[in-house]
């Protein structure tokens, strides 16, 4: 019997994806809208609707988030005073944490008791965050604890 041994191109690891479901305290789940991710109530035929997390750890608290089976990233943008939350179309698993250009898509992970928040390694101080109303995009907020925002959502590993 033959032993063959495969050879990974650039000595890389491949990083293993998993699917997340992520809501909000508030019970809002994440959809696509016109190329757009918010969070709102899907109900009925609706909740096939709702938008899996696709994470790629990269350190211990430190992951790449996307959607679409990790076809499309979440990723933070400073243009100048904006900063905002964008999908970009990237296969989440060619992203390296040791890229500089790569850190846009990076997030740390903070669990606090039952609930999860995600701060922007690219942007300190700036949160994963949905609305208080429904059907709104998912954006970022520098003021987590304003009350304005909600910035804590359940993160569970879809079975």
């Amino acid at each position: 019997m033959a032993l063959e041994t495969v050879g990974r191109p650039s000595g890389r690891k491949p990083s293993k994806m998993q699917a997340f479901r992520i809501w909000d305290v508030n019970q809002k789940t994440f959809y696509l809208r016109n190329n757009q991710l918010v969070a709102g109530y899907l109900q009925g035929p609706n909740v096939n609707l709702e938008e899996k997390i696709d994470v790629v750890p990269i350190e211990p608290h430190a992951l790449f988030l996307g959607i679409h089976g990790g076809k499309m990233c979440l990723s933070c943008v400073k243009s100048g005073d904006e900063t905002r939350l964008q999908l970009e179309a990237v296969n989440i698993t060619d992203l390296s944490k040791n890229r500089k250009q790569d850190k846009r898509f990076a997030f740390v992970r903070s669990d606090s008791g039952p609930t999860t928040s995600f701060e922007s390694a690219a942007c300190p101080g700036w949160f994963l965050c949905t609305a208080m109303e429904a059907d709104q995009p998912v954006s970022l907020t520098n003021m987590p604890d304003k009350g304005v925002m909600v910035t804590k959502f359940y993160f569970q590993e879809d079975e």
